[in-house]
């Protein structure tokens, strides 16, 4: 299925605009670990992706670097209001000589002795082979992801990524479906939440039930727009009770082109 591809600006403003994503996406860059705290103490992180070359970039790069890095001091202010500042460049074209995808420049003299850490930038190479062990590996492959399917092939527990591929699936619904699942996953928060609460007064089985109960609202959801679902699938939908099944049965919901392939591929 065609998946609303992070080089959208519409969904990568949309995806980023998600302070959970932005963070996990500024430790993975820059190595730092307490994003909450060095955030809040005022240094300024800019992210861009940029799909195609433009002449004098890294000028432009640069000039918009240093106006970040000055736009907050104030006339009368003191030099040390200036914080620092650190720009996230993701290019879909090569810019960079060598092979490795993510490379990183702060002002050093020529020993290589850092000057400062006052200016950073980090500049990320889609279309370069991943180096083994990066950091920024399952960004790279999010961002490339033009299919369901090469969603689904990146295996994570990176949270900031798993919340990327969640606002991803969803916006590669139709409109109209979009909707729909928006009010779904509403409500399934809801009754988890109740269910939540149920399990803190002592009863575990109404918590499973529930979760349980909205994954399979989730496969009949996905399943709706590919065809007609008999009551028989339905019923044996929401008869199943394991919750990897339930989820390996998401993804083939997810990735089935009709409901007779889904038939298919998933044994029930």
């Amino acid at each position: 299925m065609k998946l609303a591809s992070l080089k959208y600006d519409d969904v990568f403003r949309e995806v980023f605009a998600r302070e959970g994503v932005r963070r996990q996406l500024i430790s993975d860059v820059t190595g730092i670990l307490d994003i909450a705290v060095i955030l809040t103490d005022g240094i300024r992180v800019d992210i861009e992706l940029q799909l195609r070359p433009q002449k004098y970039w890294l000028k432009r790069n640069l000039f918009y670097l240093a106006k970040m890095y000055t736009g907050d001091l104030r006339a009368g202010q003191r030099y040390d209001c200036l914080n620092r500042c650190i720009a996230i460049s993701i290019l879909d074209f090569d810019l960079v000589p060598g092979e490795e995808c993510h490379t990183a420049y702060t002002l050093q003299d020529k020993r290589g002795q850092e000057l400062t850490d006052l200016f950073e930038v980090h500049i990320i190479e889609l279309r370069k082979q991943i180096c083994p062990g990066e950091a920024v590996g399952d960004w790279i492959r999010l961002i490339n992801a033009e299919n369901t399917e090469e969603l689904e092939m990146i295996v994570t527990g990176n949270a900031g990524i798993l919340e990327a591929m969640e606002v991803m699936r969803t916006m590669s619904l139709g409109k109209r479906l979009r909707m729909r699942y928006e009010a779904h996953l509403k409500a399934v928060r809801d009754r988890w939440a109740e269910d939540e609460y149920v399990r803190d007064q002592g009863i575990e089985e109404g918590l499973v039930r529930g979760k349980a109960e909205g994954k399979a609202d989730t496969v009949l959801l996905l399943l709706s727009e590919k065809g007609t679902v008999s009551g028989e699938l339905e019923e044996m939908i929401r008869g199943e009770r394991d919750p990897e099944r339930l989820d390996s049965l998401v993804k083939a919901a997810a990735r089935a082109e009709s409901v007779e392939a889904f038939r298919k591929t998933s044994v029930l």
